[in-house]
């Protein structure tokens, strides 16, 4: 997923997109571990995914946190 994409979700679609995520990663690893899995690439492409979307998840914490603040 592109960072444009992921910022454009909601709150509860990211959960969602993390828990795939999450699973996904699950199941490639446990593929490489049987040796099944035949595009390793995909691992990191998880990876970076899950990495993104736990980014915006905080930036939307620190900004909410901010115009808590303000108010």
């Amino acid at each position: 997923m592109k960072p444009a994409e992921i910022r454009a979700l909601s709150d509860e679609q990211l959960v969602e997109k993390l828990k795939e995520g999450r699973a996904e990663l699950f199941n490639l690893r446990f593929q490489m571990a049987t040796s099944q899995l035949d595009n390793t690439a995909r691992v990191k492409t998880v990876k970076k995914d899950i990495a993104r979307i736990l980014t915006e998840q905080r930036a939307r914490e620190i900004a909410a946190e901010k115009s808590a603040a303000a108010e």
